[in-house]
């Protein structure tokens, strides 16, 4: 995909970027017209801000650009739609670390969905920051754009079928093994509660895996939720509940970008990519409530409510992960609103119970700025799905949304005694309202971070 990178060798315009607190500072000794300018604009360095500043000739001499309190690079994402046509280049001194996270939030803040609208985009390149990897770079850049792409498009061109064909083009170019079981296939090969989500729609509920890597390397599994549209199911949502459910196939987008960048990157692991696609709707054959469904781990399962689906495709897909060998299971899934209403649709919580893990998460985040929030996996509330006729429900109480879907699907984590190290992220994929490096629409929430955290532990 094209990138707004320039050449070094470029004649470029500078950008003097400024924290609000060294304001008054520059503005000392600046000619009088300038501060002028900046006042006339009310610029005072406030974070994202753009302030055009003028030749005598009329060009453009140079750019200042508000980074606020200073301390989140992703606030450099806002440039990429507030710059004229032309190349530029960051010449307030920042450390290799800096430089990278600056390129990659600008790229990320250029991107522009326009399958179906032609949206002007403007020819803004920056020289990359010096000790930014710009190969790493448009990789983690490319990756999202790729993961945005596929959630920001609709339903009807984004169903199963095309879902699965995007994941088995990703594979082929990569050179992986490729899995797909399909429809009537799934009751035969034991993945009775994907079939059973997906068996009312008029395209087949499949299960797709990707492997690459060496046999000898460490065995890691990424599992993404493939709602590729939900209607609740005969639990039907509302209007309004339903309106952007194009994107609850999120958790997919967020694996397959994961192993567009993973799978040219240098790390010691053997990857597996397991993505369970469905469009949750109806007709006479679909799944309803009250109905008890055994999962591939044996679990008998009763549906309490039909648009709690996520979790049970989920549950087969990490049964097969587990029973694959891998060491480490990291699934991702557009999976409950009860995250929403706690974190909000920037912060998406995670869950495990491996403190390394947690720490390396964290750590991560902050490096990236693709934020994580880690939430307790809180054991007292496993009675919240007990079943009166069988071994569970798919859904909890009135509380604790989350969690009761994190618990869900830790059920299916071990397999005999083999239990991998696993977290489980509840994902929004979706910006409601554009934010520096976030434009409005479909977004690949926690890439970068899981991204970076694996770099550390196995490049």
């Amino acid at each position: 995909m094209h990138l707004n990178i320039a050449p070094h060798e470029v004649i470029s315009t500078p950008i003097h970027a400024i924290a609000s607190s060294e304001w008054p500072a520059y503005l000392e000794g600046k000619s009088s017209s300038q501060a002028a300018l900046a006042a006339h604009s009310d610029f005072r360095a406030q974070a994202g801000r753009v302030l055009l500043v003028p030749a005598p000739d009329g060009t453009l001499e140079r750019v200042l650009f508000g980074l606020g309190s200073g301390t989140d690079t992703s606030v450099y994402g806002a440039l990429a739609g507030k710059l004229p046509s032309g190349d530029y280049r960051i010449v307030s001194p920042v450390s290799k670390e800096q430089g990278h996270a600056i390129l990659v939030a600008y790229l990320l803040g250029a991107y522009v969905f326009n399958r179906y609208k032609r949206k002007d985009q403007r020819l803004a390149r920056l020289v990359a920051p010096a000790g930014a990897d710009v190969e790493a770079a448009s990789r983690t850049v490319n990756a999202v754009r790729f993961g945005r792409d596929l959630v920001n498009t609709p339903p009807n061109d984004m169903g199963p079928d095309e879902l699965e064909a995007a994941a088995i083009a990703l594979g082929e170019a990569h050179g992986a093994e490729i899995e797909v079981i399909r429809g009537e296939d799934l009751l035969s090969q034991n993945y009775p509660l994907i079939h059973a989500v997906g068996r009312g729609a008029s395209q087949e509920p499949r299960l797709v895996i990707l492997r690459i890597g060496r046999e000898d390397a460490y065995p890691l599994a990424l599992v993404g939720k493939g709602v590729t549209f939900d209607s609740g199911g005969l639990n039907l949502k509302p209007s309004s509940g339903m309106a952007l459910m194009k994107k609850d196939m999120g958790g997919a987008a967020c694996v397959l970008a994961l192993f567009s960048t993973l799978a040219e990157a240098p790390l010691n692991v053997r990857l597996s990519v397991y993505v369970p696609i469905v469009e949750n709707s109806m007709d006479g054959g679909s799944f309803r409530p009250s109905d008890v469904i055994r999962a591939r781990n044996g679990l008998s399962v009763e549906i309490d409510n039909t648009d709690a689906e996520g979790r049970l495709i989920l549950a087969d897909a990490v049964t097969r992960a587990s029973e694959d060998g891998n060491s480490m299971i990291l699934d991702l899934a557009t999976l409950t609103g009860a995250a929403r209403v706690a974190l909000g649709p920037e912060l998406p919580p995670f869950f495990t119970e491996d403190e390394e893990l947690a720490g390396a998460l964290t750590e991560a985040a902050a490096i990236t700025g693709d934020h994580l929030w880690r939430m307790p996996l809180w054991r007292p509330y496993e009675d919240d799905l007990d079943s009166p006729i069988a071994d569970l429900k798919n859904s909890g109480g009135p509380f604790a949304g989350a969690i009761n879907g994190a618990l869900f699907i830790s059920k299916f984590v071990q397999v005999k005694d083999h239990k991998p190290i696993w977290a489980h992220f509840d994902v929004y994929c979706w910006n409601p309202k554009e934010k520096p490096g976030r434009p409005q629409g479909g977004e690949v929430h926690a890439v970068r971070t899981i991204e970076a955290m694996l770099r550390k532990r196995f490049g």
